[in-house]
């Protein structure tokens, strides 16, 4: 019996310890498809793809036009690493990946973070329906982007 407990506790211990888990990656499924942007200035429009690429990855590209032409442009993934879960945006001022770590994840949204990045330090996707709201944060400042399910 006490072998059978300390078994149970171990078990329990491990999960807790583990961090992230592939259950919590399936939470990210509602987020596959295409979404347009609904709050761009006139003459603009905007939208990001999602795709599953395999079990613990994600592959997104988020656009946004002038007219015909690209003014903005990045490639997206959500990563499960390391116990742990990514989501990493490949910008092009940027040097290098950004790694933001999901610090809280649900059926409807997630919350990711880097303190050591200088704009955004936070983005947030929350879920209602079809309609999808991006916050990116950081610095004192705060953007939000309104999407649609296509």
């Amino acid at each position: 019996m006490k072998q059978f407990l300390f078994t149970c506790v171990l078990v329990a211990f491990a999960a807790f310890a583990s961090g992230q888990s592939a259950n919590d990656f399936q939470k990210l499924e509602w987020l596959v498809g295409k979404w347009i942007k609904v709050n761009t200035k006139p003459g603009r429009s905007g939208f990001e793809r999602w795709e599953s690429t395999n079990p613990g990855s994600m592959k997104g590209l988020g656009l946004t036009l002038n007219g015909s032409d690209t003014v903005f442009i990045e490639r997206l993934q959500l990563l499960a690493r390391d116990n742990a879960i990514y989501y990493v945006a490949d910008v092009g001022e940027n040097k290098t990946l950004t790694y933001f770590k999901l610090t809280s994840i649900s059926n409807n949204g997630f919350t990711c973070e880097d303190p050591n990045h200088d704009f955004p330090r936070k983005i947030v996707y929350e879920l209602a329906g079809k309609k999808l709201k991006v916050t990116t944060s950081g610095n004192g400042k705060s953007t939000d982007f309104f999407f649609e399910k296509e």
